[in-house]
């Protein structure tokens, strides 16, 4: 048996530890008196253009048309 602590965010629990739990393992939830105060500024970072700095401008003409070019490759003109 573990104890974690965590809180309850208006629609689901939240837990401030990671936990290795299998699927339907049982648990038992204590709603205690005390509160936490809502963490303000924190924001989800988007992993929107994450990798750029790996792109290669010189291959992104060969990407067009990949896919037509490899299936014309494995199957043959049609």
């Amino acid at each position: 048996m573990m104890a974690v602590q965590g809180y309850y965010d208006g629609a689901t629990i939240r837990l401030l530890e990671r936990i290795t739990a299998k699927p339907n393992q049982r648990v038992i939830v204590t709603i205690m008196d005390e509160f936490v105060e809502p963490a303000k500024g924190v924001r989800k970072k988007s992993m929107r253009g994450a990798l750029a700095q790996y792109a290669d401008p010189a291959l992104a003409e060969k990407e067009k048309g990949a896919w037509e070019r490899a299936m014309v490759e494995k199957h043959g003109d049609a």
